[in-house]
């Protein structure tokens, strides 16, 4: 009968090696993975199984070598979100149909063509060739895979179930990319709308204005007080426009200044939180945001304490990070999650009480992607509204400020007109 010989890792993150008497490979994959193993490597052995275990053994230093001497992880190294859900989802249906890790990684070496991700993807299949876990390969990249998801990973590898991780880790990345796509897409047309509005209007006082009321001026006679308001807004704009340009990057030094401390970034992200509209928007998105990956860490084995610490990194409020910190202690002390986040009213009592169902019954995931699922679509709902709402106002506000400039005008049509009627012939 064939024999295989394999390297993969067990639960403890350890290098396995071994042989196995199959009928093919992919039996002998389903044989590793029946060991709670992650296969990186199996190839079929030729030779007779003596001197393949000489083999092995003349293989495994400079394996140990090549780790010590691997290069030093690129942190700067970037790529598109969509890029890293190809990665994801393509390495998963991989990995699905019986490729090994490192068969995997190879592939997609050749397959995705965007320079970024081949080097990003070369540099993971080295790793594992020099004997790192998978895990261990994605800290190299930092900006590129979040905490969350290198310890998914990581529980994963422990749990032997990295193509069910992957595929989880596929459906929460186009969850929060639909998520994104769709807040983005709602706010495009109000923002085109107002600064079309705002270019209309300074085009309109800059260059028009002047044109109609220099002759008006010329026929003698005071203007009217709009008409005049009017000249004086063209003088600012025209005359004084430097001044804005420094106040505006003075305004913009300062608030950076401000918001580098920790006391002042905490307070601004508070103050984002309640203005009206925008942080009922930013609360929602992150309502569903923490209970998805909540959810999906906890489905997946990591820790709730642990869980937390991600949770937290992934709320970009520093204010949020403060809380879940303190709720982390009050948890750590023995209150339930629920509780603990009641205490600090963090959250909405809905969501306090649907978590305490949850932690009651014993099907604390499923309740949280419940949650998920109902903030998800209050955020729909918000953000339509919103932005329902936002052009009309606009349109307001844009017809308000065109009707002072035509009265302005008019007021003068009329006063030079009068003046006209009552100078002598």
């Amino acid at each position: 009968m064939p024999q295989f010989s394999y390297r993969a890792r067990n639960m403890q993150g350890a290098l396995v090696e071994g042989t196995l008497d199959c009928a093919d490979r992919a039996i002998a994959i389903r044989q590793i993975e029946q060991l709670r193993y992650i296969p990186i490597r199996i190839e079929a052995l030729a030779a007779p199984p003596q001197e393949q275990q000489a083999g092995r053994v003349s293989t495994a230093a400079p394996a140990a070598i090549n780790t010590a001497a691997s290069g030093a992880p690129n942190q700067r190294l970037k790529i598109p979100h969509t890029q890293l859900l190809i990665f994801t989802e393509q390495l998963a249906h991989l990995l699905q149909a019986g490729m090994t890790l490192d068969e995997g990684l190879s592939v997609l070496r050749k397959r995705l063509k965007h320079p970024r991700v081949q080097q990003m993807t070369q540099s993971l299949h080295q790793a594992l060739v020099d004997g790192r876990s998978f895990s261990q390969a994605l800290r190299d990249f930092p900006r590129i895979f979040p905490a969350i998801y290198v310890n998914l990973i990581a529980a994963g590898e422990a749990s032997g179930a990295l193509p069910d991780i992957l595929r989880r880790l596929v459906e929460h990345l186009m969850q929060a990319k639909n998520l994104r796509d769709r807040v983005q897409a709602a706010l495009i047309y109000p923002t085109f709308l107002a600064l079309a509005g705002i270019a209309l209007i300074v085009i309109f006082i800059t260059f028009m204005v002047p044109q109609l009321t220099g002759f008006m001026s010329q026929n003698g006679g005071t203007l009217p007080l709009p008409t005049r308001i009017l000249l004086g807004a063209n003088h600012l704009i025209t005359g004084y426009w430097w001044v804005a340009v420094l106040l505006v990057v003075g305004a913009v030094i300062g608030f950076r200044a401000i918001i580098r401390s920790d006391e002042g970034r905490i307070a601004w992200d508070r103050f984002r939180l309640i203005v009206p509209g925008y942080g009922r928007v930013i609360r929602h998105r992150y309502y569903a945001q923490f209970s998805r990956t909540l959810g999906t860490l906890m489905e997946n084995g990591v820790p709730l304490l642990k869980a937390l610490d991600l949770v937290a990194e992934i709320a970009s409020n520093r204010y949020l990070e403060v809380k879940l910190v303190e709720v982390r202690r009050a948890v750590i002390d023995g209150a339930t999650l629920s509780a603990a986040l009641h205490q600090q009213q963090l959250f909405p009592e809905l969501l306090t009480d649907m978590m305490a169902v949850g932690e009651q019954t014993g099907h604390f995931a499923q309740t949280m992607s419940t949650i998920a699922d109902v903030y998800e679509r209050e955020l729909d709902r918000t953000v339509q509204t919103i932005s329902a709402l936002i052009p009309p106002v606009i349109i307001v506000l844009i017809a308000v400020v065109v009707g002072f400039v035509v009265y302005s005008i008019l007021s003068a049509v009329f006063e030079m007109t009068s003046s006209l009627q009552t100078r002598p012939h």
